[in-house]
This record gives structure tokens, C-alpha cells and sequence, in this order.
């Protein structure tokens, strides 16, 4: 194995890490959900979950905390 696939293979793997610590995350919530509204269906659960992940915290951000930054700087 040289030393680029090395590299890519140690990428995917931190990837595949991000992805599930991702869903987790998002689980974890759902069950908070449920615990806080025990009558609720999936459907509510749901619909809560949509929300809490497009307005929680740093969600406008791109789900970081932190001063937003031009991707591309032009120059003057």
C-alpha cells in the first residue's frame, strides 16, 4: 500500500467516523425527544427532530460554532 492510498483509506475511515458520530448524535436526540414528549408518534418525534436540526445552534452556520468566512477570497 503506498503512501497516497494509505492517506486516502485513513480519510475514509475518519469519513466513515464523522458519519456515525453524526447519526448518533441525532438518535440521541430523538430519544431526548421522546422522553420529554412520551405522547407523542414518530410523525411529532419527527417533525421535532427536522426542527431542532435546521435551528439548533451553529445550524445557519453549517452546524459549526464560529465567525463565518468567505470560502473564496477575491482580491482588491
Amino acid at each position: 500500500m503506498d503512501d497516497t492510498e494509505a492517506t486516502r483509506d485513513r480519510l475514509a475511515q475518519k469519513f466513515r467516523l464523522t458519519l456515525s458520530l453524526h447519526e448518533d448524535g441525532v438518535e440521541m436526540m430523538r430519544m431526548s425527544l421522546r422522553r420529554r414528549h412520551p405522547g407523542e408518534g414518530d410523525a411529532e418525534i419527527d417533525a421535532r427532530l427536522r426542527v431542532w436540526l435546521r435551528h439548533r445552534r451553529g445550524a445557519e452556520l453549517g452546524g459549526a460554532d464560529g465567525l463565518p468566512v468567505p470560502w473564496f477570497r477575491t482580491r482588491s
